[in-house]
C-alpha cells in the first residue's frame, strides 16, 4: 500500500479519541521520564503531545530539566508548549533560555500568538523584555511593543492581532483571496470589515463569504451592527460581557473606531480561571500572582505583610479573652465552647462572604441593593443561629440538670450562638461592599478580618453574657 493509499484509509476511518484517557504519546514520554532519558530524547517525544498536554509534561519536570527540554525542542513545537504553562513557569524556561540560547528563546517567542509573547514579555525584568525583543524582526517586535502599551488587567492586554479581516469596498472575490493569502487564523467564524483607515465597519461569517456572488460588494453583504469594547476596560468586565452575551470574539476599537485587535473567548476562559485564582488567594492574604511554581522569595513577599496583619488582629480576640480569664478558671466549660461558637460564627460569615463576592464579581450586587443584600443574610444567620443555638444549648441545659448542676449556661450558649452567627453574616456580608466602596479590591484579606471580627465579638459576647449569669447566679 502506498503512502496516498494509506493517508486515503486513515482519513475514511477517521479517529475517535476520548480526552481522559492518556495517548500513546503521553504515555511514552511518562516512560522517559521515568526511566531518566536524555532531554534530547524526551523532547522529541514531547513534540508529538497535544501542546496542552506537553505543557502539564514540562510543568511536572523541575525547572532546569524543563529549560533544557524545551531548548531541544523544534521551535513552534517549544512556543506551543509554553503558550499552554503557567505564566510563572514559563517566564522561568524563557530566563534559562536567554542565558544558554537567546537566539532560540527570541524566535520562540516571535513563533507564539501575539497575546501570549506580550504576556511573557511583560513578565519578564526588563532588560531581558529588550533583549529578547531586540533578536526579533522589525515588524513582530514592534507589534508586540504596541501590544505592551496596554495593562494586563486590560482587554489592550489580552487581545491579539491575528484576525481576519477584509475591506468593504472590495469584492466577494477579492476578500476571499484577500484571506487566502494571509497567515491561517485558527478557529475563525468571522472577517471584520474595515475601511481604507482601518475603521471597523462591520463583520461577515466565512459562510456567508463562501456563499454569495463573486461580484457582490462586500459593504452590501456585510453585518453592520458590531458591538465593540475599548482597549482600557477592566478584564473582569469584558469576561462579564463575553458570559452575558455568549461572545465567541470581540473586536477592540480606538477612539477613532480603528480596530486594534480581538479577544477570544479561549482568553477569556484563561481569565475567569485567573480572577478566581486571585480572589481566592486575596481572601487568604496569599500574593495574587503566586502559583506552585513561584519561587521562595515571591512566596514570602507575598504572603508574609499578611501573616503579620493577621498577627496582630489575632492579638485582639486574645485581649478580650484575657479580661475574662478568672471566669474561664473558674468555669471549665467556658473553656470547651468558646472555640465551638467562634468556629460556628467564622464559617456562618465565610459562607456570606463567598456568596458576596461572587455577586460583586457578576455584578450582581448592586450599590442602591447592598444594604438589602446585608439584611438577607443577616436573617439567615440569625435563624442559623437559633437552630444551631438551640441545639448545643439544649444539651447542655439537659446534661447539667441531670448532673444537679446551674442549667443557665446552656441558656447563655444558645443566645450566644445565635447572636455570633448574625455578626458572622453581617461581617461577612457587609466586609467586601466596605472594601469595594474603599476602592480596594473586595476579596483582598477578607478572610483575616472576618475572622478578627468573628473570634473577637464571639468571645466577647459568650464571656460577657457568661459573665453577667455567674454574677447573677453566685
Amino acid at each position: 500500500m502506498n503512502s496516498h493509499d494509506h493517508n486515503d484509509k486513515n482519513l475514511s476511518d477517521g479517529v475517535i479519541s476520548d480526552p481522559r484517557v492518556e495517548t500513546p504519546e503521553d504515555v511514552l514520554v511518562e516512560d522517559l521520564i521515568e526511566s531518566d532519558a536524555s532531554p534530547e530524547v524526551i523532547a522529541d517525544a514531547v513534540e508529538q503531545q497535544d501542546a496542552a498536554d506537553a505543557a502539564t509534561t514540562l510543568e511536572t519536570l523541575p525547572q532546569d530539566e524543563a529549560s533544557d527540554v524545551v531548548g531541544e525542542m523544534e521551535v513552534d513545537a517549544a512556543a506551543d508548549a509554553l503558550s499552554h504553562m503557567s505564566i510563572s513557569l514559563a517566564v522561568s524556561v524563557i530566563e534559562d533560555l536567554i542565558e544558554e540560547n537567546p537566539s532560540f528563546a527570541g524566535r520562540m517567542l516571535s513563533e507564539m500568538a501575539p497575546d501570549d509573547a506580550t504576556d511573557l514579555l511583560q513578565a519578564l525584568p526588563k532588560q531581558d523584555r529588550d533583549r529578547l525583543l531586540a533578536l526579533m524582526g522589525a515588524g513582530t517586535a514592534l507589534n508586540l511593543r504596541e501590544l505592551m502599551v496596554y495593562p494586563r488587567e486590560s482587554a489592550g492586554g489580552m487581545m491579539t492581532t491575528q484576525y481576519l479581516s477584509v475591506r468593504e469596498n472590495e469584492t466577494v472575490a477579492e476578500a476571499i483571496e484577500h484571506i487566502r493569502r494571509g497567515e491561517p487564523i485558527e478557529n475563525a467564524q468571522q472577517a471584520f470589515v474595515t475601511d481604507r483607515k482601518g475603521r471597523l465597519k462591520g463583520t461577515i461569517g466565512l459562510r456567508k463569504l463562501l456563499v454569495s456572488r463573486s461580484g457582490e460588494l462586500i459593504a452590501d453583504i456585510c453585518e453592520r451592527h458590531v458591538d465593540a469594547v475599548s482597549p482600557e476596560i477592566d478584564r473582569e468586565l469584558l469576561a462579564r460581557e463575553f458570559e452575558k452575551y455568549d461572545y465567541l470574539e470581540l473586536p477592540i476599537v480606538d477612539g477613532s473606531q480603528r480596530l486594534l485587535g480581538i479577544v477570544t473567548v479561549d482568553d477569556v476562559i484563561d481569565i475567569i480561571r485567573a480572577e478566581g485564582t486571585e480572589d481566592a488567594q486575596r481572601m487568604v492574604g496569599a500574593g495574587k500572582e503566586e502559583g506552585i511554581h513561584s519561587t521562595v522569595t515571591q512566596k514570602l513577599r507575598g504572603r508574609f505583610p499578611w501573616l503579620i496583619v493577621n498577627l496582630f488582629t489575632s492579638a485582639i480576640a486574645a485581649v478580650v479573652v484575657m479580661q475574662f480569664e478568672g471566669l474561664i478558671t473558674e468555669i471549665a466549660l467556658l473553656a470547651v465552647m468558646m472555640p465551638v461558637i467562634a468556629n460556628q460564627s467564622g464559617n456562618a460569615g465565610q459562607q456570606s462572604l463567598a456568596v458576596t463576592l461572587r455577586g460583586i464579581v457578576l455584578d450582581q450586587i448592586r450599590p442602591n441593593h447592598s444594604l438589602t443584600h446585608i439584611r438577607r443574610e443577616m436573617t439567615v444567620g440569625f435563624l442559623n443561629g437559633i437552630v444551631c443555638g438551640a441545639l448545643v444549648g439544649g444539651i447542655v441545659v439537659i446534661a447539667k440538670i441531670v448532673s444537679g448542676q446551674p442549667w443557665h449556661l446552656g441558656v447563655v450558649i444558645a443566645i450566644s450562638m445565635t447572636a455570633t452567627l448574625t455578626v458572622g453574616c453581617i461581617t461577612g456580608s457587609s466586609m467586601p461592599l466596605i472594601m469595594r466602596r474603599l476602592g480596594f479590591d473586595p476579596a483582598t484579606a477578607s478572610t483575616i478580618f472576618l475572622t478578627m471580627v468573628t473570634d473577637s465579638m464571639s468571645f466577647l459576647i459568650f464571656l460577657g453574657l457568661a459573665s453577667l449569669v455567674a454574677q447573677w447566679i453566685l
